[in-house]
């Protein structure tokens, strides 16, 4: 029968697997009869994969099901909950033994097919579905020792390049000009997002313990950073300068809100989208969204010379190879390198042009 164990509000089962091991595992329910049914469950699979070699059926509901229950700390958690809505349309009731590279290849068909609200369904939202799914299929076998296959593997979308829209020196300039006519927090949040690098959500979600101006510093806990590792970042003259900003709003209107982006009531700002967009708009800028400030920082700081791994710590980005996606808004380094090849060759002493080898009926 079912157990209860210190600490924990869940009912744990005790049998013995096919291979005479004893297994003890939470059932993760809390209701009793729910748990003596799971346990009598798993110990008639034991029995028959024991006697017959039967191996249990698997569908896709109890993989997704407990895969997300047992993740539900992940920080892609909602995300997941999302591409598993769709996921279940299609393989719902299916037997995850029987799915085969075609069943991927056929959802993929079928979710390209669809139009969401932001337009048709892009190969990379596809991705992030199946992802999950083969994430969830891995998961089973690591720690639930089910053996099922994963038809999802070598089955990725290609897709286009990402998305790389950025503002020059004079649309900075002028964005925060009209921002600081109408929204002046707005504006101190355009500058240090554009000279720190970071996400819209780690400047909105920044307290003021977190800050450190002496030393020139803010920090990030994995807690609020989308790859889950803390980074210190510096703070230059002009982020300085928008936090100093944003300490004479809150001593005037409210000394005792640990928020650096707040309303005067002292609570924090969740989001910026609506100003946001119409700052844009009186300023002249089209198809620019706020996540597109941290690819201005990115952009400008790799025209300025700055190497890709210093711009890759600063955006907490997980590899360099995120980063060279901003390689190309520094050209002259490439002329750089070519230019080095021409003073290769003078060094040689060979100066002379090669001629074009030529066919014997005279044609090049």
């Amino acid at each position: 029968m079912p157990v209860k164990r210190k600490g924990s509000p869940f009912w744990w089962a005790s049998y013995t697997d096919a291979n005479g091991k004893r297994v003890r595992s939470s059932l993760e329910t809390t209701n009793h009869k729910e748990a003596v049914a799971l346990e009598a469950k798993l110990k008639l699979e034991a029995y028959r994969v024991k006697q017959w070699q039967h191996q249990p059926t698997r569908v896709y509901d109890e993989l997704m099901l407990s895969y997300l229950k047992a993740t539900e700390s992940k920080r892609s958690h909602r995300r997941d909950l999302d591409s598993a809505r769709h996921l279940t349309q299609y393989f719902k009731g299916r037997d995850l033994a029987e799915l085969k590279a075609s069943d991927v290849r056929s959802y993929q068909d079928w979710r390209l097919s669809q139009t969401s609200f932001k337009g048709p369904v892009k190969p990379s939202t596809v991705n992030r579905e199946t992802a999950v799914l083969s994430t969830a299929i891995n998961y089973a076998k690591r720690e639930w020792d089910w053996e099922i296959p994963n038809p999802v593997t070598g089955r990725k979308l290609s897709e286009p390049e990402g998305r790389d829209r950025h503002l020059s020196l004079s649309e900075v300039a002028a964005l925060v000009t009209v921002a600081e006519r109408r929204t002046p927090y707005l504006a101190d949040f355009i500058e240090l997002a554009i000279h720190t690098g970071c996400r819209k959500q780690e400047l909105l979600g920044l307290e003021w313990d977190r800050v450190d101006l002496k030393r020139g510093l803010f920090y990030l806990e994995g807690v609020h950073t989308k790859s889950g590792k803390r980074r210190s970042i510096p703070i230059n003259e002009t982020a300085r300068l928008r936090f100093i900003s944003r300490i004479r709003f809150r001593a005037r209107c409210c000394p005792d809100s640990p928020w650096v982006f707040c309303h005067k009531n002292g609570g924090r700002l969740k989001d910026l989208k609506k100003s946001f967009g119409t700052v844009c708009r009186l300023a002249g800028i089209k198809d620019f969204r706020i996540h597109d400030l941290r690819h201005t920082c990115a952009s400008l700081a790799v025209q300025e010379g700055v190497p890709l791994t210093a711009i890759r710590d600063l955006l907490g980005h997980s590899s360099v190879t995120v980063t060279e996606r901003y390689a190309h808004h520094a050209p002259e380094h490439v002329r750089d390198a070519v230019a080095a090849l021409d003073r290769y060759r003078a060094q040689s002493g060979h100066t002379g042009v090669v001629p074009l080898r030529t066919n014997k009926a005279g044609g090049s």
